[in-house]
């Protein structure tokens, strides 16, 4: 049993389970093998000479025994590469792993509003006819789309109209610039409901606006006290469109990736999973370039 324990955690110590763990054997294979074939060439010109052979056994037998040591030139050698390997490698994991992070909390919240408001329609009827009753009211049609919502989300604070769910710092444009007002005012001219479901997204909820293409729901996967507050980076849009929740808010072939309100930037991630028009979003578009690879 013993034995068979110690195979098995030696089976598992072995298993390479992230990026970062291939990427740090790769760099000690990198090693190994850079300081043999320094060795070699070293020991070929006759730089160096073996630490067990002493000038009078020079036997053909000793030869084949020969081992060389570490030399401080060999070793800084290949910390040098190891450090340039590092330094071109972990920042691009590093970015890659935090985007698909984004990536899967888009598309989480996405499912978790998608079912919200199918449920909530199931019990409400149609999204029209939430409003009946409530004329040019926006305050009063914001609260009845976020509470009607909110019977099946979880939520862990409800800041009502009000602030506290959403950064107060100025909302940035995909292209960097920021915005002069906030990020709600800006977009509807009116004050949005807002809450912060359990696992920390931040929701606002327009129903209508003076301003208003299409009623509305704005999320902050990072929640108000971190992220950038920038559109298509950490705060995304949803919609309803004759009567359906959408990912899009205008036609989704659009490719006008530079949209003040980042409108599509929901449907891009669903559909291209990548937030790569942050890094390059003038050379892409809908249909033949949808990566930066």
């Amino acid at each position: 049993v013993n034995s068979e324990s110690t195979s098995n955690k030696q089976a598992n110590d072995n298993k390479v389970d992230s990026p970062l763990s291939w990427i740090i054997a790769s760099l000690g294979q990198v090693a190994h093998f850079t300081s043999v074939v320094i060795r070699n060439v070293l020991a070929t010109s006759g730089w160096v000479r073996s630490a067990h052979t002493a000038p009078y056994a020079k036997s053909a037998h000793n030869s084949q025994l020969t081992k060389f040591a570490f030399t401080l030139a060999e070793t800084l050698v290949v910390m040098g590469i190891i450090g340039v390997v590092a330094a071109l490698t972990i920042p691009n994991l590093n970015q890659s792993t935090g985007d698909r992070e984004k990536v899967a909390k888009v598309k989480k919240v996405y499912a978790n509003l998608e079912d919200a408001f199918g449920r909530a329609t199931a019990v409400y009827g149609p999204f029209d006819e939430w409003f009946i009753n409530d004329g040019n009211d926006y305050s009063m049609k914001n609260k009845r789309f976020a509470e009607r919502m909110m019977e099946f989300l979880k939520v862990s604070k409800d800041c009502v109209i009000g602030e506290g769910c959403f950064s107060e710092q100025p909302f940035i444009y995909s292209s960097g610039f920021k915005a002069a007002d906030n990020y709600f005012s800006f977009l509807t001219g009116v004050t949005s409901y807002m809450i912060i479901l359990s696992d920390g997204t931040s929701l606002a909820f327009q129903a209508d606006g003076d301003t208003l293409t299409h009623p509305a729901i704005r999320f902050d996967i990072d929640g108000p006290n971190k992220g950038k507050n920038q559109a298509g980076n950490d705060i995304f849009d949803v919609f309803i469109i004759d009567g359906q929740l959408k990912s899009f808010g205008l036609e989704e072939d659009d490719g006008d990736l530079e949209l003040s309100h980042g409108t599509n930037f929901t449907y891009w991630v669903l559909k291209n999973d990548n937030l790569d028009y942050l890094k390059c979003g003038i050379d892409l578009d809908w249909e033949t370039k949808t990566s930066c690879k």
